[in-house]
């Protein structure tokens, strides 16, 4: 047998989570090969084996998720057959209209209009055949509503909860979310959850919901190391493994693929390196699908593809590092056109763990758009709207770049604002920030002076721009760069607080910081790609039997980020894509 596979007069196909292999002496034969376990990863292999391949999915980590797993699972899907269901009809054409002002030239207009087609079509097949089911997130509007065409809600799906024990001994296997996103050590709480819990003294319903969610998890705690009840990005992801697996889905953790294997110009399986360093060889008769996750992780490909200064984190699974685009390149694949940034981006602030290991966390929509919260540069003044997306944030805390190169911008607030939404790491109604000032991740200083001297920026400017802000916020109103002006900054601002849910004055002193950094949660250069996932050579012309999805595709949307779950929606599209192409 060639490609390293021993001959052997015995073979055998594994029962349970091995049906989708043929195992022969020390290589495996298959239909297809999924390299990485993300939710792009597990959909390719999720379609292949509904189409009757064999399917085999190698994980270089010994967890199953990456990014998808610590990630909101939400994924962007305009003309959503939830939309069709309440009679909506033209959401396809404003979604075009979108996408056509927001990615202009950066992108190929074949590209995303293959995923504007393709989507409802992967939402309504998973469903449909495998019960991967969603629900529309009605108040999560689209990121750049200065664009015609943009939505106020519907276009992002929220992943419905899932039931970790029916993994049985497989939910071991899966990645949990980052710690500091979960509560007691190991609960998993919605967005819309937590801003109830946050009213749970003064509200029936938050109170009931705490109760019921503190007593599963304390039952759950009694026979695993953290609770069973998943939601977000960890939901997505056990639902998808599960259908695997229930359909004969082989999925590998601890496998780091080395080599794609070819034979007269078409990708014919993968050549890996599994537990204790023995080598393996897994031939698939329709090809690869490379689903690693881009490389927001990998430091060398930071290097070579980000702005300058070059993040040193990122929140992405340590996996992502660029590892499979590598065996791409080997094999004749190039990568899409260098785009604004390369990156998608979160502004995170950085701690150091109880276990000497970094923490970042990300600051998404907890804390920036919240009323009484001003983000300054080092000039001591504010640079942009805080209520934007995390990615256009991080965009403008790059043109605050000074003749250094260095980006650091600090988010400042006053007592109240932590008591009421947090800031970062420190939850809302913290009752005492000692730990956090002692260990330098919050600065807090008596008076506007003390916090500019703290920080590192101009006293005077400091002071004028708190004077400045508080003025106009008495009014409710933002006079240098309208946060709360338009329906995805109100989104996520305190609809208690009138007339601008996102403007409050920062207020007395005293005042509190902390510093935030630029940090790829994933990346938007990857494989150029055809419209059904194939990859394409320096020549443009197709590799047979290789295929990418997720970030290790290049993005469709040019690295611009359109709403909410716009990574997922394409990973998902395009693996989708992939599978049916490789089943025929």
């Amino acid at each position: 047998m060639s490609h390293g596979l021993r001959r052997c007069d015995i073979s055998r196909r594994d029962n349970g989570a091995g049906e989708g292999r043929v195992v022969t002496g020390d290589g495996i034969a298959t239909d297809l090969v999924v390299l990485g376990s993300g939710a792009g990863g597990l959909t390719a292999a999720l379609t292949a084996a509904l189409a009757g391949l064999r399917v085999v999915v190698l994980e270089h980590a010994d967890r199953i998720g990456g990014t998808s797993a610590r990630s909101s699972g939400t994924v962007w899907v305009p003309d959503n057959p939830y939309l069709r269901a309440e009679g909506v009809r033209d959401d396809g054409e404003r979604a075009a209209l979108y996408l056509a002002s927001l990615v202009g030239d950066r992108g190929t207009e074949a590209m995303w209009r293959a995923f504007l087609a393709a989507a409802p079509a992967m939402v309504e097949a998973l469903d449909r055949d495998a019960g991967i089911r969603f629900r529309p997130y009605r108040t999560a509007p689209d990121y750049r509503q200065d664009q015609p065409g943009a939505a106020t809600g519907g276009r992002a799906l929220e992943p419905l909860p899932f039931d970790g024990r029916l993994l049985g001994a497989e939910f071991g296997r899966l990645a949990a979310p980052l710690p500091e996103l979960m509560l007691f050590g190991g609960m998993m709480i919605t967005r819309g959850e937590a801003a109830s819990l946050l009213r749970a003294d003064r509200s029936l319903s938050g109170f009931l919901l705490g109760a019921r969610l503190v007593l599963r998890y304390g039952l759950d705690r009694l026979r695993h190391p953290r609770g069973t009840r998943l939601v977000l990005g960890n939901a997505l992801v056990a639902r998808l493994l599960k259908a695997g697996l229930d359909r004969g889905v082989t999925v590998r953790t601890g496998v780091t693929a080395t080599r794609l294997l070819r034979e007269g110009g078409r990708v014919t399986g993968v050549a890996a390196v599994g537990e204790g360093g023995r080598p393996l060889t897994v031939t698939a008769a329709r090809g690869v699908v490379l689903a690693g996750g881009g490389f927001p992780s990998g430091a060398a490909w930071r290097q070579r593809h980000l702005p300058e200064p070059v993040p040193a984190h990122s929140p992405a699974a340590p996996g992502c590092d660029g590892s499979t685009l590598d065996l791409a390149l080997e094999a004749g694949a190039v990568l899409g056109p260098s785009g604004l940034d390369n990156a998608l981006w979160f502004p995170s602030s950085i701690a150091t763990r109880a276990d000497g290991s970094t923490a970042v966390y990300p600051h998404i929509v907890l804390d920036r758009a919240k009323p009484g919260a001003i983000a300054v540069d080092r000039g001591g003044r504010r640079f942009v709207n805080e209520a934007v997306s995390y990615h256009e944030f991080v965009r403008a805390m790059y043109r605050t770049r000074g003749n250094d190169g260095e980006v650091a911008v600090w988010l400042v607030c006053g007592r109240d604002f932590i008591r009421r939404y947090g800031l970062g790491l420190i939850r809302p109604r913290t009752p005492v920030l000692r730990r956090y000032v002692e260990s330098g991740y919050l600065v807090e200083a008596r008076d506007a002076a003390d916090l500019a001297r703290r920080i590192g920026v101009p006293a005077d400017a400091l002071a004028d721009t708190l004077a400045r802000y508080d003025r106009a916020a008495a009014q409710g109103l933002d006079d240098q760069f309208g946060k709360g002006g338009n329906a995805y900054d109100r989104s996520n601002g305190d609809p208690a607080i009138r007339p601008n849910p996102c403007v409050a004055p920062v207020g007395a002193p005293p005042y509190y910081a902390v510093r935030l950094v630029p940090t790829p949660l994933g990346t938007s250069r990857g494989l150029a790609t055809d419209t059904s996932a194939r990859a394409l050579d320096a020549a443009g012309g197709v590799i047979p039997g290789l295929y990418a999805c997720g970030n290790d595709m290049q993005s469709v949307f040019g690295g611009e980020y359109p709403g909410a779950g716009a990574q997922l929606g394409q990973a998902m599209t395009f693996a989708w894509l992939a599978a049916r192409d490789a089943a025929g």
